[in-house]
């Protein structure tokens, strides 16, 4: 009897100990899942840590590389500033000196018509003491010059230059010698002649028919008759190298002498 109770006692403890193993292996293998459930959470967390880690890096490497492309075109556009701020430097000096000169364009404007005047003065009283040849066409570009001088369409300047032109032909008439057609008082008779001149050291005529010769005499300011036959040729001469109809060449004619100062 005692034998039977104590079978049984260690079969129920037995049936206890394989329920408490079970009990036990079955709160580890729960354990055992939720350890594996959040090392998958942490592994997934990570995860999902390291992609925004990444497109973290990739952002920041475009931003960095963003960053310094801008920073290039910065230092461009100030190098560019920088040139353009001398080139307007330089325009706002010119455009000083500019409004300096349209200044003074304006004082000298005002000095230089009174000098025009002068001027063509000046060369109209030359053409009546010099040498007179061509005096016709002298007169009419004095008499131009001094139209001129009332027109609203023609500015300063080139009144100036106008005049300045005439200075310069009458300047050339004393380094050229020159034939041409005119006509000579002789003995009270109106004569049709060949005039010879050379700079303004003679001036010379002689008929149409070559036989009578003159000078002008500037002292005198009067026609001095030649001797006849004395320099009937070489007047003929020089009228014919003035004309290009000969070969420049060494003439024989009245000069006068000059005069102690």
């Amino acid at each position: 009897m005692t034998m039977h109770r104590l079978k049984n006692v260690l079969i129920a403890a037995l049936v206890a100990t394989g329920a408490l193993i079970g009990t036990v292996a079955a709160v580890q293998a729960n354990t055992l899942d939720s350890i594996l459930e959040v090392g998958e959470a942490k592994n997934a967390a990570a995860k999902k840590s390291q992609l925004k880690i990444d497109r973290l890096a990739d952002e920041t490497r475009d931003l960095l590389s963003d960053y310094k492309t801008v920073s290039k075109q910065i230092d461009g556009l100030k190098v560019y500033n920088a040139r353009l701020q001398r080139q307007i430097d330089n325009q706002l000096r010119r455009i000083g000196e500019i409004d300096e000169s349209i200044d003074q364009v304006t004082i000298i404007s005002r000095q230089m018509t009174p000098l025009v005047i002068r001027m063509i003065d000046g060369l109209e009283k030359f053409v009546e003491l010099d040498v007179p040849f061509h005096m016709e066409e002298r007169q009419q570009r004095i008499e131009f010059l001094r139209a001129n001088l009332d027109r609203s369409d023609v500015s300063v300047a080139e009144k100036f230059r106008q005049v300045l032109e005439a200075y310069k032909i009458e300047n050339e008439y004393g380094r050229k010698i020159d034939a041409y057609k005119g006509s000579v008082e002789i003995d009270g008779v109106e004569r049709d002649v060949n005039f010879f001149r050379v700079g303004r050291i003679a001036l010379l005529y002689q008929t149409t028919d070559t036989e009578l010769s003159g000078a002008w005499d500037q002292r005198s300011r009067s026609w001095v008759p030649l001797e006849p036959g004395q320099y009937r040729n070489a007047i003929m001469k020089g009228l014919r190298i003035a004309r290009k109809e000969a070969s420049i060449d060494l003439l024989n004619v009245p000069v006068a002498a000059p005069e102690a100062q």
